[in-house]
């Protein structure tokens, strides 16, 4: 492989990593879905927000992306449908009674039987991943500044995938981490709590978007 093209691998991986280390939405909402679900099925919300990401890669890689970045109705409705989009996520969790936890805390030792199905979270990882223009703005910037026209298709392809599979495994890890039995044992006790936490930043966050799509 060419210096050039290792360097040019280097810098994106380190941008796209770093921005994952960054807690959003995504991250919020993996976590939300390791403490109520069982391993297998929260599963399905890091393989969504892959999907969603794979999805935005895929548009920058064919042009599509910097079209829609530059046409302020949609990116102005994107914000608006994803930020009510986690303000409803949010409603679900604060709404949540207590004794709907108590389950969690007597299931430590095995796998959680009251969860969400794997289609019902990756379809929920899709959509907070889709509706988050960032991400868009994200990987447009990557395309556009760092991946220029003389980089090969096939090169950027490559690039795609292993942000897709990085996004995914990143996910995944975490949601295993919550899942082992000692870090699980903790969290169940606070997951009322937890759960209420998340409920208000994803709020915070939907109607923060919500606001600034609309007050311009």
């Amino acid at each position: 492989m060419d210096i050039s093209l290792i360097g040019i691998f280097a810098t994106v991986a380190i941008a796209h990593f770093l921005a994952l280390l960054s807690p959003g939405p995504d991250f919020v909402l993996v976590v939300k879905s390791a403490i109520r679900n069982n391993s297998k099925n929260a599963l399905g919300v890091a393989a969504g927000i892959a999907l969603a990401n794979a999805v935005y890669i895929a548009l920058c890689l064919v042009g599509v992306g910097s079209i829609l970045a530059a046409s302020v109705p949609i990116m102005i409705a994107l914000k608006i449908i994803g930020g009510l989009f986690l303000t409803y996520l949010a409603f679900q969790a604060l709404k949540a009674r207590k004794s709907s936890y108590e389950h969690l805390e007597e299931e430590v030792d095995t796998e959680p039987t009251q969860s969400n199905s794997f289609v019902y979270e990756i379809i929920t990882g899709f959509m907070s991943g889709i509706l988050n223009p960032k991400n868009l703005l994200f990987y447009l910037s990557l395309f556009t500044v760092v991946l220029t026209k003389e980089v090969s298709f096939s090169f950027k392809l490559g690039l795609g995938i292993w942000m897709t599979l990085i996004v995914f495994i990143w996910d995944a890890a975490i949601i295993y981490l919550l899942s082992t039995h000692t870090v699980r044992s903790r969290f169940t006790k606070a997951a009322y709590y937890i759960d209420k936490v998340t409920g208000a930043i994803l709020g915070f966050i939907g109607i923060s978007i919500v606001k600034s799509a609309i007050v311009r």
